[in-house]
Protein backbone atom coordinates (compact mmCIF):
# COMPACT_ATOMS: atom_id res chain seq x y z
CA UNK A 1 0.00 0.00 0.00
CA UNK A 2 2.81 2.40 0.87
CA UNK A 3 4.56 1.76 -2.45
CA UNK A 4 1.38 1.92 -4.53
CA UNK A 5 0.14 5.21 -3.06
CA UNK A 6 3.64 6.63 -2.35
CA UNK A 7 2.53 7.46 1.18
CA UNK A 8 5.98 7.73 2.77
CA UNK A 9 7.42 9.41 -0.32
CA UNK A 10 4.88 12.22 0.06
CA UNK A 11 5.57 12.59 3.77
CA UNK A 12 2.31 11.09 4.96
CA UNK A 13 1.13 8.11 6.98
CA UNK A 14 -1.75 5.68 6.65
CA UNK A 15 -3.36 7.31 9.69
CA UNK A 16 -3.19 10.75 8.09
CA UNK A 17 -4.71 9.44 4.89
CA UNK A 18 -7.58 7.71 6.68
CA UNK A 19 -8.32 10.81 8.79
CA UNK A 20 -8.14 13.00 5.71
CA UNK A 21 -10.53 10.70 3.86
CA UNK A 22 -13.04 10.83 6.71
CA UNK A 23 -12.83 14.62 6.97
CA UNK A 24 -13.34 15.09 3.22
CA UNK A 25 -16.39 12.82 3.34
CA UNK A 26 -17.95 14.61 6.30
CA UNK A 27 -17.34 17.97 4.63
CA UNK A 28 -18.93 16.75 1.39
CA UNK A 29 -21.70 14.57 2.81
CA UNK A 30 -24.19 17.41 2.47
CA UNK A 31 -24.39 16.70 -1.28
CA UNK A 32 -26.22 13.43 -0.51
CA UNK A 33 -29.04 15.52 0.95
CA UNK A 34 -28.70 18.68 -1.15
CA UNK A 35 -28.55 17.14 -4.63
CA UNK A 36 -31.99 15.48 -4.28
CA UNK A 37 -33.43 18.78 -3.04
CA UNK A 38 -32.12 20.59 -6.15
CA UNK A 39 -32.95 17.93 -8.72
CA UNK A 40 -35.94 16.28 -7.11
CA UNK A 41 -38.51 19.07 -7.22
CA UNK A 42 -37.90 20.44 -10.74
CA UNK A 43 -40.40 19.21 -13.37
CA UNK A 44 -39.26 18.62 -16.95
CA UNK A 45 -41.11 19.82 -20.05
CA UNK A 46 -43.64 17.00 -19.61
CA UNK A 47 -44.27 17.87 -15.97
CA UNK A 48 -42.44 14.74 -14.78
CA UNK A 49 -39.97 14.76 -11.89
CA UNK A 50 -36.57 13.06 -11.97
CA UNK A 51 -37.09 9.34 -11.43
CA UNK A 52 -40.61 9.44 -12.90
CA UNK A 53 -44.02 10.56 -11.71
CA UNK A 54 -45.13 13.75 -9.99
CA UNK A 55 -43.99 12.79 -6.50
CA UNK A 56 -40.36 13.67 -5.59
CA UNK A 57 -38.03 10.63 -5.56
CA UNK A 58 -35.50 12.04 -3.10
CA UNK A 59 -34.26 8.73 -1.68
CA UNK A 60 -33.71 7.39 -5.21
CA UNK A 61 -31.65 10.45 -6.21
CA UNK A 62 -29.67 10.27 -2.96
CA UNK A 63 -28.76 6.63 -3.62
CA UNK A 64 -27.55 7.42 -7.14
CA UNK A 65 -25.64 10.44 -5.88
CA UNK A 66 -23.77 8.37 -3.30
CA UNK A 67 -23.08 5.51 -5.70
CA UNK A 68 -21.49 7.62 -8.45
CA UNK A 69 -19.58 9.79 -5.96
CA UNK A 70 -18.19 6.69 -4.26
CA UNK A 71 -17.11 4.90 -7.42
CA UNK A 72 -15.59 7.96 -9.09
CA UNK A 73 -13.73 9.04 -5.93
CA UNK A 74 -12.23 5.56 -5.54
CA UNK A 75 -11.25 5.67 -9.22
CA UNK A 76 -9.51 9.01 -8.65
CA UNK A 77 -7.56 7.56 -5.75
CA UNK A 78 -6.49 4.37 -7.51
CA UNK A 79 -5.84 5.74 -11.02
CA UNK A 80 -4.52 9.26 -10.30
CA UNK A 81 -3.26 8.79 -6.70
CA UNK A 82 -4.53 12.24 -5.78
CA UNK A 83 -6.41 13.33 -2.63
CA UNK A 84 -9.37 14.60 -4.62
CA UNK A 85 -12.98 13.54 -4.14
CA UNK A 86 -15.79 13.83 -6.69
CA UNK A 87 -19.55 14.20 -6.48
CA UNK A 88 -22.41 15.91 -8.26
CA UNK A 89 -21.33 19.47 -9.08
CA UNK A 90 -23.26 22.24 -7.37
CA UNK A 91 -24.25 24.95 -9.80
CA UNK A 92 -24.10 22.42 -12.61
CA UNK A 93 -26.98 20.47 -11.08
CA UNK A 94 -29.04 23.66 -10.69
CA UNK A 95 -28.34 24.58 -14.31
CA UNK A 96 -29.45 21.12 -15.43
CA UNK A 97 -32.59 21.25 -13.28
CA UNK A 98 -33.85 24.75 -13.97
CA UNK A 99 -32.42 25.67 -17.39
CA UNK A 100 -32.10 22.40 -19.32
CA UNK A 101 -34.75 19.99 -17.96
CA UNK A 102 -37.43 22.67 -18.26
CA UNK A 103 -37.02 22.56 -22.07
CA UNK A 104 -36.93 18.78 -22.52
CA UNK A 105 -37.41 15.51 -20.64
CA UNK A 106 -35.14 14.54 -17.77
CA UNK A 107 -33.75 11.71 -19.91
CA UNK A 108 -32.86 14.18 -22.66
CA UNK A 109 -31.23 16.55 -20.15
CA UNK A 110 -29.10 13.80 -18.66
CA UNK A 111 -28.13 12.75 -22.19
CA UNK A 112 -26.63 16.22 -22.71
CA UNK A 113 -24.61 15.76 -19.52
CA UNK A 114 -23.26 12.46 -20.87
CA UNK A 115 -22.33 14.15 -24.16
CA UNK A 116 -20.55 16.95 -22.29
CA UNK A 117 -18.52 14.44 -20.30
CA UNK A 118 -17.54 12.52 -23.43
CA UNK A 119 -16.48 15.74 -25.20
CA UNK A 120 -14.27 16.70 -22.26
CA UNK A 121 -12.79 13.19 -22.25
CA UNK A 122 -11.85 13.60 -25.92
CA UNK A 123 -10.22 16.96 -25.13
CA UNK A 124 -8.20 15.28 -22.39
CA UNK A 125 -7.12 12.31 -24.51
CA UNK A 126 -6.02 14.61 -27.33
CA UNK A 127 -3.93 16.61 -24.85
CA UNK A 128 -5.88 19.85 -25.35
CA UNK A 129 -7.12 20.18 -21.77
CA UNK A 130 -3.68 19.58 -20.28
CA UNK A 131 -2.09 21.93 -22.84
CA UNK A 132 -4.41 24.72 -21.72
CA UNK A 133 -3.45 24.03 -18.13
CA UNK A 134 0.26 24.33 -18.95
CA UNK A 135 -0.36 27.56 -20.89
CA UNK A 136 -1.65 29.37 -17.81
CA UNK A 137 1.01 31.51 -16.04
CA UNK A 138 2.14 30.05 -12.70
CA UNK A 139 1.15 33.14 -10.69
CA UNK A 140 -2.33 33.06 -12.17
CA UNK A 141 -2.60 29.47 -10.92
CA UNK A 142 -1.64 30.76 -7.47
CA UNK A 143 -4.41 33.35 -7.73
CA UNK A 144 -6.87 30.60 -8.59
CA UNK A 145 -5.90 28.75 -5.41
CA UNK A 146 -6.24 31.87 -3.26
CA UNK A 147 -9.59 32.77 -4.81
CA UNK A 148 -10.90 29.29 -4.16
CA UNK A 149 -9.74 29.62 -0.55
CA UNK A 150 -11.85 32.74 -0.08
CA UNK A 151 -14.70 31.09 -1.95
CA UNK A 152 -14.87 28.00 0.25
CA UNK A 153 -14.54 30.15 3.38
CA UNK A 154 -17.59 32.12 2.20
CA UNK A 155 -19.41 28.85 1.50
CA UNK A 156 -18.70 27.84 5.09
CA UNK A 157 -20.00 31.09 6.56
CA UNK A 158 -23.13 31.09 4.37
CA UNK A 159 -23.98 27.42 4.94
CA UNK A 160 -23.67 28.00 8.68
CA UNK A 161 -25.98 31.01 8.62
CA UNK A 162 -23.19 33.25 9.95
CA UNK A 163 -23.38 35.27 6.73
CA UNK A 164 -26.89 35.66 5.36
CA UNK A 165 -28.46 37.06 2.23
CA UNK A 166 -30.66 40.10 2.88
CA UNK A 167 -34.20 39.47 1.55
CA UNK A 168 -35.22 41.52 -1.48
CA UNK A 169 -38.14 42.85 0.52
CA UNK A 170 -35.70 44.66 2.82
CA UNK A 171 -35.28 47.37 0.14
CA UNK A 172 -31.53 47.74 0.57
CA UNK A 173 -28.60 47.58 -1.81
CA UNK A 174 -26.51 45.61 0.71
CA UNK A 175 -26.52 41.97 -0.50
CA UNK A 176 -25.39 40.15 2.67
CA UNK A 177 -25.23 40.72 6.39
CA UNK A 178 -24.33 39.10 9.70
CA UNK A 179 -26.95 36.45 10.44
CA UNK A 180 -30.54 36.57 9.26
CA UNK A 181 -31.36 39.85 11.01
CA UNK A 182 -28.01 41.64 11.23
CA UNK A 183 -27.13 39.80 14.42
CA UNK A 184 -26.24 36.22 15.25
CA UNK A 185 -29.23 34.33 16.54
CA UNK A 186 -30.25 30.73 17.00
CA UNK A 187 -28.62 27.56 18.25
CA UNK A 188 -27.29 26.37 14.86
CA UNK A 189 -25.02 29.41 14.55
CA UNK A 190 -23.79 28.74 18.07
CA UNK A 191 -22.86 25.19 17.03
CA UNK A 192 -20.93 26.63 14.08
CA UNK A 193 -19.13 29.15 16.29
CA UNK A 194 -18.24 26.38 18.75
CA UNK A 195 -16.90 24.22 15.92
CA UNK A 196 -14.89 27.08 14.41
CA UNK A 197 -13.26 28.05 17.70
CA UNK A 198 -12.62 24.38 18.51
CA UNK A 199 -10.92 23.64 15.18
CA UNK A 200 -8.83 26.83 15.42
CA UNK A 201 -7.79 25.98 18.96
CA UNK A 202 -6.88 22.41 18.07
CA UNK A 203 -5.05 23.55 14.92
CA UNK A 204 -2.84 26.13 16.64
CA UNK A 205 -2.07 23.53 19.31
CA UNK A 206 -1.03 21.18 16.45
CA UNK A 207 -3.43 18.44 17.57
CA UNK A 208 -3.61 15.56 15.08
CA UNK A 209 -7.10 15.04 13.75
CA UNK A 210 -8.14 18.62 14.59
CA UNK A 211 -10.71 18.94 11.82
CA UNK A 212 -12.20 15.48 12.34
CA UNK A 213 -12.44 16.03 16.11
CA UNK A 214 -14.18 19.35 15.51
CA UNK A 215 -16.78 17.82 13.17
CA UNK A 216 -17.59 14.95 15.53
CA UNK A 217 -17.72 17.15 18.64
CA UNK A 218 -19.89 19.76 16.92
CA UNK A 219 -22.27 17.08 15.64
CA UNK A 220 -22.66 15.68 19.17
CA UNK A 221 -23.34 19.20 20.46
CA UNK A 222 -25.90 19.70 17.69
CA UNK A 223 -27.69 16.47 18.67
CA UNK A 224 -27.85 17.65 22.29
CA UNK A 225 -29.11 21.08 21.22
CA UNK A 226 -31.81 19.49 19.06
CA UNK A 227 -32.83 17.22 21.94
CA UNK A 228 -33.33 20.22 24.24
CA UNK A 229 -36.34 21.24 22.18
CA UNK A 230 -35.65 24.97 21.96
CA UNK A 231 -36.80 26.72 18.73
CA UNK A 232 -34.11 26.40 16.07
CA UNK A 233 -33.71 26.31 12.30
CA UNK A 234 -30.94 24.11 10.89
CA UNK A 235 -29.89 25.06 7.38
CA UNK A 236 -30.22 21.60 5.84
CA UNK A 237 -29.97 18.62 8.17
CA UNK A 238 -31.73 18.22 11.52
CA UNK A 239 -29.21 16.50 13.83
CA UNK A 240 -31.59 14.14 15.60
CA UNK A 241 -30.55 10.54 16.17
CA UNK A 242 -32.34 8.47 13.49
CA UNK A 243 -34.91 5.75 14.15
CA UNK A 244 -32.93 3.33 12.00
CA UNK A 245 -29.28 3.09 10.98
CA UNK A 246 -29.63 1.13 7.72
CA UNK A 247 -31.87 1.75 4.74
CA UNK A 248 -32.53 -0.13 1.46
CA UNK A 249 -31.42 1.86 -1.61
CA UNK A 250 -33.36 2.38 -4.84
CA UNK A 251 -31.22 3.02 -7.95
CA UNK A 252 -34.10 3.90 -10.26
CA UNK A 253 -32.39 6.90 -11.88
CA UNK A 254 -29.45 4.87 -13.24
CA UNK A 255 -29.53 4.47 -17.01
CA UNK A 256 -32.38 6.95 -17.44
CA UNK A 257 -30.84 9.10 -20.18
CA UNK A 258 -31.36 9.68 -23.88
CA UNK A 259 -28.16 10.54 -25.70
CA UNK A 260 -29.64 12.40 -28.67
CA UNK A 261 -33.22 13.10 -27.60
CA UNK A 262 -32.47 16.72 -26.72
CA UNK A 263 -31.54 17.56 -30.31
CA UNK A 264 -35.10 16.65 -31.35
CA UNK A 265 -36.95 18.15 -28.40
CA UNK A 266 -35.04 21.44 -28.01
CA UNK A 267 -33.32 21.85 -31.38
CA UNK A 268 -29.70 21.38 -32.44
CA UNK A 269 -28.52 24.94 -31.69
CA UNK A 270 -30.07 25.04 -28.21
CA UNK A 271 -28.70 21.61 -27.34
CA UNK A 272 -25.19 22.54 -28.50
CA UNK A 273 -25.25 25.79 -26.50
CA UNK A 274 -26.28 23.85 -23.38
CA UNK A 275 -23.40 21.42 -23.92
CA UNK A 276 -20.97 24.32 -24.41
CA UNK A 277 -22.06 26.01 -21.17
CA UNK A 278 -21.75 22.77 -19.18
CA UNK A 279 -18.41 21.98 -20.77
CA UNK A 280 -16.77 25.32 -20.06
CA UNK A 281 -17.87 25.36 -16.43
CA UNK A 282 -16.68 21.78 -15.89
CA UNK A 283 -13.45 22.32 -17.82
CA UNK A 284 -12.08 25.15 -15.69
CA UNK A 285 -13.68 24.30 -12.35
CA UNK A 286 -11.60 21.14 -12.22
CA UNK A 287 -8.45 22.92 -13.34
CA UNK A 288 -8.77 25.38 -10.49
CA UNK A 289 -9.73 22.75 -7.94
CA UNK A 290 -6.89 20.32 -8.63
CA UNK A 291 -4.38 23.20 -8.60
CA UNK A 292 -5.64 24.48 -5.26
CA UNK A 293 -5.59 21.00 -3.72
CA UNK A 294 -2.06 20.38 -5.03
CA UNK A 295 -0.82 23.71 -3.72
CA UNK A 296 -2.29 23.10 -0.27
CA UNK A 297 -0.80 19.59 -0.18
CA UNK A 298 2.60 20.72 -1.47
CA UNK A 299 2.33 18.38 -4.45
CA UNK A 300 2.69 20.81 -7.36
CA UNK A 301 5.61 20.67 -9.75
CA UNK A 302 7.81 23.72 -10.38
CA UNK A 303 5.51 24.91 -13.18
CA UNK A 304 2.49 24.73 -10.87
CA UNK A 305 1.01 21.50 -12.27
CA UNK A 306 -0.08 18.53 -10.13
CA UNK A 307 1.43 15.06 -10.57
CA UNK A 308 -0.54 12.74 -12.87
CA UNK A 309 -2.41 15.71 -14.34
CA UNK A 310 -3.78 13.80 -17.30
CA UNK A 311 -5.00 10.93 -15.15
CA UNK A 312 -6.79 13.38 -12.85
CA UNK A 313 -8.49 15.00 -15.84
CA UNK A 314 -9.44 11.65 -17.39
CA UNK A 315 -11.16 10.47 -14.21
CA UNK A 316 -12.90 13.83 -13.83
CA UNK A 317 -14.17 13.62 -17.42
CA UNK A 318 -15.44 10.07 -16.94
CA UNK A 319 -17.19 11.24 -13.77
CA UNK A 320 -19.03 13.95 -15.70
CA UNK A 321 -20.43 11.38 -18.12
CA UNK A 322 -21.11 8.86 -15.34
CA UNK A 323 -23.20 11.40 -13.43
CA UNK A 324 -25.41 11.92 -16.46
CA UNK A 325 -25.67 8.18 -17.14
CA UNK A 326 -26.77 7.63 -13.53
CA UNK A 327 -29.34 10.44 -13.75
CA UNK A 328 -27.81 12.55 -10.96
CA UNK A 329 -26.12 15.31 -13.04
CA UNK A 330 -22.45 15.86 -13.88
CA UNK A 331 -19.94 14.74 -11.24
CA UNK A 332 -16.87 16.89 -10.76
CA UNK A 333 -13.91 17.40 -8.42
CA UNK A 334 -14.79 18.97 -5.07
CA UNK A 335 -12.84 21.79 -3.49
CA UNK A 336 -14.02 20.45 -0.11
CA UNK A 337 -11.24 17.89 -0.60
CA UNK A 338 -9.00 20.64 0.77
CA UNK A 339 -10.40 19.92 4.23
CA UNK A 340 -8.96 16.40 4.02
CA UNK A 341 -5.65 17.80 2.80
CA UNK A 342 -5.70 20.12 5.79
CA UNK A 343 -6.01 17.00 7.95
CA UNK A 344 -2.90 15.51 6.33
CA UNK A 345 -4.12 13.70 3.19
CA UNK A 346 -1.46 13.62 0.46
CA UNK A 347 -2.29 10.54 -1.63
CA UNK A 348 -5.08 8.69 -3.37
CA UNK A 349 -5.60 6.48 -0.31
CA UNK A 350 -7.57 9.33 1.25
CA UNK A 351 -9.81 9.38 -1.84
CA UNK A 352 -10.35 5.63 -1.55
CA UNK A 353 -11.43 6.10 2.07
CA UNK A 354 -13.81 8.91 1.08
CA UNK A 355 -15.21 6.82 -1.77
CA UNK A 356 -15.83 3.81 0.46
CA UNK A 357 -17.66 6.05 2.93
CA UNK A 358 -19.87 7.34 0.10
CA UNK A 359 -20.70 3.75 -0.83
CA UNK A 360 -21.46 2.88 2.78
CA UNK A 361 -23.66 5.97 3.02
CA UNK A 362 -25.97 4.34 0.46
CA UNK A 363 -27.01 1.96 3.22
CA UNK A 364 -26.19 4.24 6.18
CA UNK A 365 -28.02 7.27 4.83
CA UNK A 366 -29.96 7.88 8.09
CA UNK A 367 -26.70 8.00 10.07
CA UNK A 368 -24.89 10.26 7.61
CA UNK A 369 -27.89 12.57 7.53
CA UNK A 370 -27.51 13.59 11.19
CA UNK A 371 -24.38 15.68 10.49
CA UNK A 372 -25.60 19.28 10.08
CA UNK A 373 -23.69 21.61 7.80
CA UNK A 374 -23.14 23.88 10.81
CA UNK A 375 -20.92 21.15 12.28
CA UNK A 376 -19.00 20.40 9.07
CA UNK A 377 -18.31 23.81 7.51
CA UNK A 378 -15.92 25.23 10.15
CA UNK A 379 -13.37 23.03 8.34
CA UNK A 380 -13.93 25.06 5.17
CA UNK A 381 -13.22 28.33 6.96
CA UNK A 382 -9.95 27.01 8.36
CA UNK A 383 -8.89 25.59 5.00
CA UNK A 384 -9.79 28.91 3.38
CA UNK A 385 -7.23 30.56 5.65
CA UNK A 386 -4.59 27.97 4.78
CA UNK A 387 -5.13 28.51 1.05
CA UNK A 388 -5.11 32.29 1.48
CA UNK A 389 -1.52 32.07 2.72
CA UNK A 390 -0.39 31.37 -0.85
CA UNK A 391 -1.19 34.97 -1.82
CA UNK A 392 2.39 35.95 -1.03
CA UNK A 393 3.46 34.01 -4.14
CA UNK A 394 1.98 36.71 -6.41
CA UNK A 395 4.12 39.68 -7.51
CA UNK A 396 1.74 42.54 -6.70
CA UNK A 397 4.11 45.09 -8.23
CA UNK A 398 3.74 43.52 -11.70
CA UNK A 399 0.47 44.94 -12.99
CA UNK A 400 0.34 42.46 -15.87
CA UNK A 401 -0.22 39.64 -13.41
CA UNK A 402 -1.46 41.53 -10.32
CA UNK A 403 -4.69 42.89 -11.84
CA UNK A 404 -5.76 39.56 -13.42
CA UNK A 405 -4.83 37.82 -10.17
CA UNK A 406 -6.89 40.31 -8.15
CA UNK A 407 -9.97 39.83 -10.34
CA UNK A 408 -9.55 36.05 -10.22
CA UNK A 409 -9.39 36.11 -6.42
CA UNK A 410 -12.25 38.49 -5.64
CA UNK A 411 -14.74 37.36 -8.27
CA UNK A 412 -14.83 33.76 -7.08
CA UNK A 413 -16.47 34.61 -3.74
CA UNK A 414 -18.27 37.70 -5.07
CA UNK A 415 -20.02 35.74 -7.84
CA UNK A 416 -20.11 32.40 -6.01
CA UNK A 417 -18.40 30.78 -9.00
CA UNK A 418 -14.89 29.42 -9.56
CA UNK A 419 -15.41 29.54 -13.32
CA UNK A 420 -16.29 33.24 -13.37
CA UNK A 421 -13.13 34.13 -11.42
CA UNK A 422 -10.92 32.10 -13.74
CA UNK A 423 -12.59 33.56 -16.83
CA UNK A 424 -12.20 37.16 -15.67
CA UNK A 425 -8.54 36.57 -14.86
CA UNK A 426 -7.81 35.00 -18.25
CA UNK A 427 -9.57 37.71 -20.26
CA UNK A 428 -7.90 40.52 -18.31
CA UNK A 429 -4.47 38.89 -18.62
CA UNK A 430 -4.77 38.72 -22.42
CA UNK A 431 -6.22 42.24 -22.60
CA UNK A 432 -3.36 43.80 -20.62
CA UNK A 433 -0.74 42.01 -22.70
CA UNK A 434 -2.37 43.38 -25.86
CA UNK A 435 -2.64 46.93 -24.44
CA UNK A 436 1.04 46.91 -23.50
CA UNK A 437 2.12 45.60 -26.90
CA UNK A 438 3.28 42.20 -25.66
CA UNK A 439 1.16 40.03 -27.93
CA UNK A 440 4.15 37.83 -28.78
CA UNK A 441 4.46 36.85 -25.12
CA UNK A 442 0.99 35.30 -25.08
CA UNK A 443 0.64 31.55 -25.45
CA UNK A 444 -1.68 30.82 -28.43
CA UNK A 445 -4.01 28.78 -26.22
CA UNK A 446 -4.57 31.81 -23.98
CA UNK A 447 -6.21 33.52 -26.98
CA UNK A 448 -8.46 30.51 -27.49
CA UNK A 449 -9.44 30.28 -23.84
CA UNK A 450 -10.05 34.03 -23.50
CA UNK A 451 -12.32 33.93 -26.57
CA UNK A 452 -14.24 30.97 -25.14
CA UNK A 453 -14.76 32.82 -21.88
CA UNK A 454 -16.05 35.89 -23.71
CA UNK A 455 -18.61 33.59 -25.33
CA UNK A 456 -19.35 32.03 -21.92
CA UNK A 457 -20.03 35.39 -20.26
CA UNK A 458 -22.33 36.46 -23.09
CA UNK A 459 -23.97 33.10 -23.63
CA UNK A 460 -27.45 34.50 -22.95
CA UNK A 461 -27.52 37.14 -25.74
CA UNK A 462 -25.71 34.72 -28.06
CA UNK A 463 -28.36 32.07 -27.38
CA UNK A 464 -31.17 34.54 -28.06
CA UNK A 465 -29.50 35.68 -31.25
CA UNK A 466 -29.05 32.15 -32.60
CA UNK A 467 -32.39 30.74 -31.49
Amino acid sequence: MDRFFKISQRGSTVGQEVRGGFVTFFTMAYIIVLNPLILGFAPDSDGELLGGGTVPNLAMIAAGTSLVAGLMTILMGVVANYPLALATGLGLNAFVAFSIASQMTWADAMGLVVIEGLVILVLVLTGFREAVFHAVPAQLKVAISVGIGLFIALIGFVDAGFVHRIPDAANTTVPVQLGATGTLSGWPVLVFAFGLLLVIGLWVRKVKGAILISIIASTLLAIVVEAIGAPKAWSLTTPAWPDKIFDTPDFGTIGEFSLLGSFESAGVVTALLFVFTLLLADFFDTMGTMTAIGAEAGLLEEDGTPPNTQRILIVDSIAAAAGGAAGVSSNTSYIESASGVGEGARTGLASVVTGVLFLLSIFLAPLVAIIPSEAAVPALVLVGFLMMQQVKGIDWDDLEIAIPAFLTIVLMPFTYSITVGIGAGFITYVFIKVIRGKVAALHPLMWVVAALFVAYFFINPITRLLT
